[in-house]
């Protein structure tokens, strides 16, 4: 299907490249997503963006400039062949848009939707040396994603796989990072079995990003893509726990990707951080997200806070306090002890916060938690903040204004300054080597120290985006193959 599809580019790409001058594309305005309104989506978990429509594909897949040295792929973590995927939407082949995203990714219905596309293959195109908007890739990959064709096994959603060569593959982590290992293995020829600790497959994408953001159906749909990969997925099992790396040894796997990801939550130590009312956001997502606090026919506990805060400035962040107004929040607001500018989170995740009504406290830092005296939390103190000298990353320092704090009274906080590594398969696999912040040493070709032990995304990276996980994966698919491949011939 690769040749097939190379050996068709350059007539078709010539030709569009042809029928519309690069002046006019140009001035091509770039596409505006249709959204639902915050009035009416603060009281439900609909998701806010609802896809271009099949013309507005059209128009702005016929804005890209089929550049000869195309910044956009080098851009993109998993190399996707972007101008040739856009030239079949303009062209109104989307099921061909279709293939060419699956040639290099896993989950295009996923990255179309969450992948920070503005900081990666969006900040090459050339419209920005034009001082012009990119072309909106990341939308164009959503809708090639989810109109490219059905479901079934010779679809243009289908992974095409080699002849099955034998070889068990186990992978441990059913996020991002291992599903994309999974979906580049299975295309090998290899017999993949993922084991997720969850009752749900997904990993991050179930657990850590809310439905309004990206809907449950559209991971399940790329799962099953999977599944009719021949991918095998077992859920309740715990890797270090319930099924031991000399059990995986012994059923016969000849690989094993590690992808377990980050899900240790991290606090900050200050006074009043026990108080009944404050929990992580990892805690607080996984409650609402994967058990259905707060939905009929649920009975997973979680507190309603009427005014809720937020410590962070992260997608995470954005992620918690949009929840809390779905929640039944009277005032959500975020704590962040940078500027705006400062912050980690996408521009557009911020924007859809303010648009529903998500108040900002920045350059201000919580230093303690006061309650009341059955323990709740009502109030909070924070210290005003001033930028400084810039830190190790380049990022300028937040320093506190000596005598600025002021008490502000809150119900709920939830806290998402990070996460480190999850410890369990690190803690319980001798002889694997370990960093001191918890993550999986690997070499350049992503091997532990036990050379049959492969590792990526947040395990190893401590905490990273889905696109750059996934990009883990499907580079750790391509090492164990060479290394297998060298290894056993």
């Amino acid at each position: 299907m690769k040749e097939e599809l190379t050996s068709r580019d350059a007539q078709w790409r010539a030709e569009l490249r042809n029928a519309i001058p690069a002046r006019e594309r140009t001035a091509i305005p770039r596409a505006q997503m249709p959204e639902l309104d915050p009035a009416y989506r603060i009281h439900n978990n609909e998701e806010v963006q609802q896809g271009l429509s099949h013309e507005q594909a059209l128009v702005e897949a016929s804005r890209c400039l089929d550049c000869p040295d195309p910044g956009c792929v080098q851009g993109c973590p998993v190399n996707i062949n972007i101008p040739a995927f856009i030239k079949n939407i303009q062209r109104g082949a989307t099921a061909d848009a279709a293939r060419v995203l699956r040639l290099t990714s896993a989950l295009p219905a996923v990255c179309g939707r969450v992948c920070p596309q503005e900081r990666q293959c969006e900040s090459r195109c050339i419209y920005t040396r034009m001082k012009k908007p990119a072309v909106a890739i990341g939308w164009l990959e959503r809708f090639a994603a989810d109109h490219g064709g059905d479901d079934g096994e010779n679809s243009a959603g289908a992974i095409k796989t080699a002849p099955k060569n034998g070889i068990k593959i186990a992978v441990a982590g059913s996020g991002p990072a291992g599903l994309s290992f999974a979906g580049a293995m299975a295309a090998l020829g290899y017999d993949v079995t993922v084991y997720e600790a969850l009752h749900e497959i997904g990993g991050v994408l179930k657990y850590g990003i809310p439905e309004f953001r990206l809907p449950n159906s559209i991971v399940d749909k790329e799962i099953d893509s999977l599944r009719r990969a021949g991918v095998t997925f077992l859920r309740d099992v715990v890797v270090g726990k319930t099924i031991s790396y000399n059990d995986l040894l012994a059923q016969g796997f000849r690989g094993i990707f590690v992808a377990s990801g980050a899900g240790l939550p991290r606090f900050m130590g200050i006074p009043g951080e026990n108080l009944n009312g404050i929990m992580s956001s990892n805690e607080y997502l996984t409650r609402v997200n994967l058990m259905g606090a707060g939905r009929p026919g649920h009975d997973t506990p979680v507190r309603r806070g009427h005014r809720v805060a937020v410590i962070g400035g992260g997608n995470t962040a954005m992620d918690s306090v949009r929840t809390a107004l779905r929640m039944g929040a009277e005032k959500a607001f975020i704590v962040y002890r940078r500027g705006q500018a400062e912050m980690p989170a996408r521009a557009e995740e911020i924007h859809h916060a303010r648009q529903e009504g998500v108040e900002f406290l920045t350059l201000h830092n919580p230093v303690e938690y006061r309650g009341d005296e059955r323990g709740n939390v009502t109030s909070m103190m924070v210290q005003r903040m001033e930028l400084g000298e810039p830190d190790a990353s380049g990022r300028r320092s937040p320093v506190p204004v000596p005598g600025d704090i002021r008490e502000i009274p809150v119900d709920q906080v939830i806290v998402s300054v990070g996460v480190s590594p999850n410890p369990l398969i690190p803690n319980n696999i001798p002889g694997l080597e370990v960093s001191k912040r918890g993550t999986i040493v690997v070499n350049e070709q992503m091997q532990s120290s036990l050379p049959i032990i492969f590792a990526g995304g947040d395990i190893v990276r401590g905490g990273a985006t889905v696109i750059l996980a996934m990009g883990d994966g499907r580079s750790a698919a391509s090492r164990m193959h060479a290394w297998l491949t060298s290894n056993h011939e």
